[in-house]
């Protein structure tokens, strides 16, 4: 076995242009706001040709304040795992010094998602710690948009919510769902349909 030729680390990047587009907008304090911004980081994504049409945002839930954003990475990182809602985890982890956000000594943590979680990110959220998930398009928009979804069903959503998972669906669905559309439209690739 070759080891030099060995890959021995992973880099997560954001792309160039977040950290001057947060920079831009008003910083909201609501679960309107929190959504906005996650759909409105899909759409920069899509428009700056930096991954795909998905975008989230994790918040301390006392404070509102934003702990970590992401935005989808599967192509230009090389890496099936990097959605939105798994770049934006990995980051808040890091930024708290924790693998779980439901650590004691740590705020609840809320994680704002331009739509449904597929089944990877749903189990990405239950390990992650976050207790409540605010969701902008549907899986039925995701996949009329080629996106295949995986094992996502009733029953997914009700383990995790007896588990203590909240879920908020369809808040902002149709701008989301316009983002989804305009990425196909716009010969994005569809990378797992």
């Amino acid at each position: 076995m070759d080891l030099p030729r060995l890959r021995r680390q992973a880099l997560v990047t954001l792309p160039d242009w977040t950290a001057a587009y947060l920079q831009t907008v008003p910083e909201p304090n609501d679960d309107i706001g929190f959504i906005e911004l996650a759909v409105s980081l899909s759409r920069q994504n899509v428009e700056h040709g930096t991954g795909g049409p998905f975008g989230a945002v994790v918040v301390e839930r006392d404070t509102c304040r934003i702990v970590s954003v992401g935005v989808n990475r599967v192509v230009p990182l090389h890496n099936s795992s990097l959605h939105a809602e798994v770049v934006a985890l990995m980051l808040a982890q890091a930024a708290v010094g924790s693998y779980s956000l439901d650590d004691p000594g740590i705020p609840p943590h809320a994680l704002y998602t331009s739509c449904d979680p597929c089944a990877m990110c749903l189990g990405a959220i239950w390990w992650s710690g976050v207790r409540r998930v605010v969701c902008a398009a549907s899986t039925e928009d995701a996949l009329a948009a080629g996106f295949d979804e995986g094992p996502v069903f009733a029953d997914s959503y009700a383990y995790l919510e007896a588990r203590g998972v909240e879920f908020v669906r369809g808040l902002r669905r149709e701008a989301a769902r316009q983002v989804l559309m305009s990425y196909v439209e716009g010969d994005g690739k569809v990378y797992n349909g």
